[in-house]
């Protein structure tokens, strides 16, 4: 029974199980990249990503262990020689799952699991990208740099609008200034005209008393 077992059996024993991850981990370790169905490679990552953590310390104690998961002399040696050396300065993740589609027998889904830093490809582009990452980040110095530009060109574009408003505010005390003027004619010329329709009114009246 499987009680509380949560791991992926593979469909085998455990002395088959531990058999197969054996015989792919040492053929992973000599090879740099094997091609399986993804559920051995999920069980193979977590199967030998410990035994290489275990590589970078060369000691005794550390050999005997990982040799009793290997039951390989070649493998081990080649892990504690090449790989350990390569993979020195990486905290983890020594491995890649790429997967390849589908198997036309049984339809299982396949995969190559490979040692990252043994992809040489992978290893170029991802350096080739990381140069253009620092080409954009001159272009946006550039940019920065026009902006500036751009800002300090400012204060000389908005000296005009500042003309304007003053004049705005000349033309408007002018203005308030000749109000009051035009107000007090028209208060002298309604007197006037008031006194004009008050003479005009008695001649009117006059008119019917001579006839």
């Amino acid at each position: 029974m499987r009680h509380g077992k949560k791991f992926n059996h593979l469909g085998r024993t455990a002395s088959h199980r531990a058999a197969l991850l054996s015989n792919m981990a040492s053929s992973l370790i000599l090879h740099k990249r094997i091609e399986t169905t993804v559920a051995k490679a999920k069980e193979l990552r977590k199967y030998v990503e410990p035994l290489i953590t275990k590589s970078k310390d060369d000691s005794t104690n550390n050999r005997r262990v990982v040799f009793a998961y290997l039951q390989n002399k070649e493998s081990v040696k080649e892990l504690f020689g090449i790989v350990s050396e390569k993979v020195a300065n990486r905290p983890g993740g020594y491995t890649r799952i790429i997967k390849l589609g589908n198997r036309l027998g049984d339809n299982a889904e396949i995969c190559f699991i490979e040692l990252v830093d043994f992809n040489e490809t992978m290893l170029a582009a991802s350096a080739e990208k990381a140069g253009k990452t620092r080409r954009s980040r001159r272009s946006g110095a550039k940019k920065e740099e026009g902006t500036e530009a751009i800002v300090a060109a400012a204060p000389a574009i908005e000296a005009p609008s500042a003309e304007v408003v003053e004049d705005a505010v000349v033309l408007e005390e002018v203005a308030t200034e000749e109000a009051p003027a035009t107000e007090e004619s028209a208060a002298e010329e309604a007197p006037a005209t008031e006194e004009a329709a008050t003479e005009e009114a008695p001649a009117a009246e006059e008119a019917p008393a001579a006839e």
